[in-house]
């Protein structure tokens, strides 16, 4: 793509133009859009517009932007991550409904835990993930069981810091850390007691698809609940899923 005489490529742009909308921001004119994503006014409105057009994004009839439905479809045609949330839901549904608090599904993306599916019991207790939300890989379970399995050269740039506290329990001790991934890797689970939430407990699994660590398969517990009847159920689960990837293959 051309570069603009800033030395942004228009894809550099189309990308922060997207990357402005979260699950708090859905709705937004062109000028806020403009603004979050450091573009002036005028090329804020054209890419906007010609997003518009390409049914990327949709305006209502107060001029307001969100993202439309065929960038929904488009991202999901021919989707790994699809292939992976459709293994995995029917067990993260009996997973769920066995162990009554929430179950969510995690995959490696540009450094971070991507979550593609989280279900939730209406009693559930806390906990800050979203369907499409991220969090660090070193401050949750999830997190920390892709990152044990992620390649070395990932592992120590993420160590390397700087290792942000999502709670005052997060360790961003990068020895301890290490001494943590090593201790996944053996046992093939990770527990992380308040990392994230000072009342929660995450518990997390990977999942193998050709032999190879794809996602993570977490719980989000209370935490003064027991977390061994939650690995228990996850490690069944992943066995599951694995099994139906491997059937979806053939």
């Amino acid at each position: 793509m051309a570069n603009s005489p800033s030395g942004d490529s228009m894809t550099d742009r189309l990308v922060r133009v997207l990357e402005t909308f979260t699950a708090e921001r859905s709705m937004q004119t062109a000028s806020e859009i403009g603004r979050r994503a450091g573009l002036p006014s005028s090329t804020a409105h054209r890419i906007v517009d010609e997003l518009v057009a390409a049914g990327l994004l949709e305006r209502d009839e107060d001029r307001r932007v969100h993202l439309g439905m065929r960038l929904w479809e488009l991202a999901l045609r021919g989707s790994t991550a699809l292939r992976l949330r459709q293994a995995a839901l029917p067990h993260m549904e009996r997973v769920q409904a066995l162990i009554r608090e929430h179950t969510q599904l995690a995959v490696l993306e540009q450094g971070e835990a991507l979550f593609l599916e989280r279900l939730s019991h209406p009693d559930a207790g806390a906990n800050i993930t979203r369907i499409a939300g991220r969090l660090p890989l070193h401050a949750s379970s999830s997190g920390i069981v892709l990152l044990a399995h992620a390649p070395g050269e990932l592992r120590d740039r993420v160590l390397a810091g700087p290792l942000r506290a999502v709670s005052h329990e997060t360790v961003t001790d990068a020895a301890s850390l290490r001494r943590i991934l090593a201790e996944v890797r053996r046992t093939g689970v990770a527990v992380a007691p308040g990392w994230i939430e000072s009342v929660s407990t995450g518990v997390a699994v990977p999942l193998r698809d050709a032999g190879e660590v794809v996602a993570a398969l977490s719980i989000v517990l209370p935490r003064d609940t027991p977390p061994e009847p939650a690995i228990a159920a996850l490690r069944v689960a992943a066995g599951e899923i694995e099994q139906a990837l491997r059937a979806d293959r053939r």
